[in-house]
């Protein structure tokens, strides 16, 4: 199942062959994406994330639903996992390009081995220029982000130190003349440094969904951009996210929701288990 095949270089990603170095061969396990009717959108990051840059990339990656965006990622630990996680519970395509082969045997770090099996499950994609059984290596994984950064329309930094690898792939994106995404941070967290960074160099600030969208020329879904949720929400969760356009305490919640405690708490017990709430730091959220 799910067997390596080879791409040759006139079926490569059309980015791909644009950029000054591009493969001589590529490499994959599972479906191949239309290349000509989608963006590709690189989401790359810290691996010590903050719980505010875990909130962000799954709010962020949740608004994209029912739009033609694939998310691109390197399968690292960190941020890189958390994007495909969550694409995957988002119900969107997601293409991972780990720093070795491909082959179940050296899929690096084997920790996202189940990973890698959810995304092909999922009708993802697993592609590589090494070899399919070349284990890990210090050069393979700059190597690998030029691919990811070359295929893509878009790269997306969340939270990177200032002196971070992810901050390559941005940099490969600018010589591509591709454009760069961050989403600002907080002034006392190191993981802000490398987005504030890139926002002193020209990035693009993301502040919401839309902004990706309109970053990859994609015309929003007016009713998506009013409620920003899935299409499937109960009269009273379309109330309890309209409130939360702001995060809220839970007491301002309750007053505002105007609803028995009892029924209440039922309610938002059943919107964080679908995904659509969260409780943090003594404040509910939309995610």
């Amino acid at each position: 199942m799910n067997e390596i095949k080879e791409i040759s270089p006139e079926n490569f990603p059309p980015l791909l062959k644009e950029i000054p170095s591009p493969p001589k061969k590529l490499y994959y396990r599972g479906t191949l994406p239309d290349w000509e009717n989608n963006k590709f959108l690189a989401i790359v990051g810290s691996r010590k994330y903050s719980e505010y840059g875990k909130s962000a990339c799954q709010k962020l990656i949740q608004g994209l639903r029912g739009y033609p965006v694939i998310i691109i990622s390197g399968m690292a630990l960190g941020m890189d996992a958390l994007a495909h996680e969550f694409a995957l519970s988002a119900g969107i395509k997601t293409i991972a390009i780990p720093g070795s082969g491909i082959h179940p045997n050296v899929i690096y770090p084997r920790t996202n081995f189940g990973l890698s099996e959810r995304i092909l499950k999922a009708g993802g994609l697993l592609l590589s220029e090494f070899e399919p059984n070349l284990k890990a290596a210090p050069y393979t994984f700059p190597q690998r982000n030029r691919i990811m950064a070359g295929m893509s329309h878009a790269t997306f930094v969340i939270e990177a130190e200032k002196m971070s690898g992810t901050l390559i792939t941005s940099r490969l994106a600018t010589e591509y003349n591709r454009d760069v995404l961050t989403v600002p941070g907080s002034m006392f967290s190191t993981t802000s440094e490398g987005p504030h960074m890139l926002l002193k160099l020209g990035a693009t600030p993301i502040r919401n969904s839309d902004d990706i969208l309109e970053a990859l020329h994609i015309e929003t879904d007016k009713e998506k951009l009013d409620f920003g949720m899935p299409s499937d929400c109960s009269a009273d969760e379309i109330k309890v996210l309209e409130i939360l356009r702001e995060p809220k305490s839970k007491e301002d919640l309750i007053f505002l929701i105007n609803m028995p405690i009892n029924e209440i708490n039922t309610l938002l017990s059943v919107m964080e288990i679908k995904g659509l709430i969260k409780e943090s730091l003594g404040e509910i959220r939309r995610i």
